[in-house]
């Protein structure tokens, strides 16, 4: 830090402008004011600088300093962020409560990893050496699930000139120095510092390959995601978006979690916050939150620092996937994260788009979500980014700015319906008017590790359920009673996908979290009794009502409660049940 220092001019909310400082870079972080508020430089226009404050700027007044730091936003990356709740900022918030009670004292820049605290270092590199940029030189167990893996900044390689041996460390202490090609000598510590909105650095992008299995039935079968993939959840309140990403959360097979309440409510983060603690993660068995990382930014909080957290998330979750992990993180929501850049573009007099926004909303949207990817990593590791944004239209209107310019950069879409809501079917992800691109490139995967005949049966059911759609219509008109036989059967089958299939209770133990091995046998029973029914209905002339009698479909429907996630093996008598229908 420089002693250069300007001095505000003026102040517009969290917008400073400060006059003949041509130290100032664009992007720069700088502290402004007596009490030194974290801020950053957004705009340079002859000799005004506009500065962006993240922290609330009330009794701040003119004339008081701004001073530079000569290094752009950036967050630290280090032992110590998994378990942890952040600010927009990386303020861990623990560490904030101790320091100034219930409510967020302004100036405080407490370190987001104890720099004191001691962990035990495994060394892996020798001394001589040559390393590259990323490479590891060292493991700690920073969890019971997670080895964090000491690595070399991206801007670093060369050869080792000294090393530490395995032994205890702080992150304040060297434990490596680094001599680089044009004979500098670099230190290299536990933590190093990363610009949030610089994505970090991979040595290529693989193509996608690996679906991110959730357990979630109406997304695993109709609508799956892919690791390193992208995904937009919108729907209007009360619709259960935030739920549905807890969901994710808690059971797809992602590594570690990283999820942003960007400007929810408190109450829904103090949700998020009581039910993480409390949660076991399925996969190891160990508390949830070994594996996850919060960053709260609620809608109480300056409006600014919401526009920077989903940058600090998408740092800290590269961070993790150099290491080689894969990283999901939920975006609660990206809605409140526009409307920060709406009020900012508002104070800065920018000219605004459709509905307020600036124009440059689509471009940002973009910056965000292409970080998501499956990379191979500077370090040899293979590691992804899988993205899932939720869009919060007002009215549950998607024809707005934010879920149409999110659709243009995923190529996932879940949408959430008001009506399967408020009728208690949930995930409400309307199976009509969402949609998945990773279907095609996931087919190998499938093929592979599930079944060859996975893929068929999903085509199936989602054939009968848009037949149903269509026949839907005629029978607003004039009603069920006049279909024919076979017509009637494609509404019973289809109320059976829906009900049986498609719908799912986040609170019974066999069907909060369902296997594939399950989903698949369990869409094999509905075809199978729709082929028996139909053979019943055209060659026996079997009325679809007398079917409906012997309780077939009731049992098909309560297969998921019925049989264990573990004992597929019972679905052999529901097999037998439908061969022995006779009339």
């Amino acid at each position: 830090m420089t002693d250069r220092k300007a001095f505000i001019y003026g102040i517009n909310g969290p917008v400073v402008t400060v006059k003949n400082a041509p130290w100032l870079m664009m992007k720069e972080m700088v502290f402004v004011g007596e009490e030194r508020l974290i801020g950053e430089v957004i705009a340079i226009h002859g000799d005004s600088t506009i500065i962006q404050v993240y922290e609330e700027t009330s009794g701040v007044k003119i004339g008081e300093p701004v001073e530079t730091t000569g290094a752009p936003m950036s967050v630290t990356l280090g032992p110590g962020l998994i378990g942890n709740i952040f600010d927009g900022i990386e303020r861990p918030l623990r560490t904030i409560k101790d320091m100034s009670g219930a409510f967020i004292s302004r100036g405080l820049r407490p370190d987001a990893v104890d720099m004191d605290k001691t962990w035990e270092v495994k060394i892996t590199a020798k001394q001589g050496e040559e390393v590259t940029a990323c490479a590891v030189i060292g493991e700690i167990q920073e969890t019971s699930i997670i080895v964090n893996k000491v690595m070399l900044p991206p801007d670093v390689s060369g050869t080792i000139e000294e090393i530490v041996s395995s032994g205890s460390y702080t992150c304040r202490d060297t434990i490596c120095k680094v001599k680089t090609a044009d004979g500098e000598i670099k230190d290299v510590k536990l933590v190093q510092e990363w610009p949030i909105r610089t994505p970090r650095p991979n040595l290529k992008r693989e193509p996608i390959s690996v679906p991110l299995v959730t357990g979630q039935r109406v997304i695993d079968i109709l609508f799956p995601l892919a690791k390193g993939g992208t995904a937009a959840i919108p729907g209007g309140f009360g619709t259960g978006k935030t739920m549905t990403q807890h969901q994710l959360a808690k059971w797809s097979d992602a590594d570690i979690i990283i999820y942003i309440g960007c400007g929810e409510r408190g109450n829904e983060m103090t949700q998020v916050l009581e039910d993480f603690s409390g949660l076991t993660d399925p996969k190891s068995g160990q508390p949830l939150m070994n594996r996850t990382l919060l960053i709260a930014n609620t809608s109480n909080m300056p409006v600014a620092a919401r526009e920077a957290s989903i940058y600090t998330g998408i740092t800290l979750a590269e961070y993790y996937r150099d290491m080689g992990y894969h990283v999901a993180i939920m975006a609660d929501s990206t809605s409140r994260w526009a409307e920060a850049l709406r009020e900012i573009s508002g104070r800065l007099e920018e000219m605004p788009a459709e509905e307020g926004f600036p124009a440059y909303l689509p471009s940002r949207l973009s910056e965000f979500y292409e970080r998501a990817g499956y990379v191979k990593t500077l370090n040899g590791n293979e590691g992804s980014v899988t993205l899932i944004g939720a869009v919060s239209p007002q009215g549950g209107d998607f024809s707005e700015p934010v879920t149409q310019n999110t659709k243009r950069f995923t190529r996932c879409f879940w949408g959430l319906d008001k009506s399967l809501a408020y009728a208690r079917h949930y995930p409400a992800i309307n199976w009509l008017t969402s949609y998945s691109e990773y279907t095609d490139d996931l087919a190998p995967w499938y093929n592979e590790n599930v079944s060859e005949g996975f893929l068929p049966a999903r085509n199936e059911i989602v054939r009968i359920l848009r037949e149903e759609s269509s026949l839907m219509d005629i029978v607003k008109l004039i009603g069920a009673d006049v279909l024919p036989e076979d017509q009637k059967l494609v509404l019973e089958i289809a109320r059976v996908i829906r009900i049986g299939i498609l719908q799912q209770n986040a609170y019974h133990m066999n069907d909060t979290y369902v296997p594939l091995s399950k989903q698949f046998m369990m869409i094999k029973v509905v075809l199978y009794l729709y082929e028996k029914c139909r053979k019943l209905v055209a060659e026996e002339s079997i009325p679809v009502s007398l079917i409906r009698e012997s309780g077939i479909f009731e049992t098909v429907i309560k297969i998921k409660y019925d049989i264990e996630n573990d004992k597929l093996e019972k679905f052999d008598d529901i097999f037998e049940k439908i061969d022995e229908l006779e009339f």
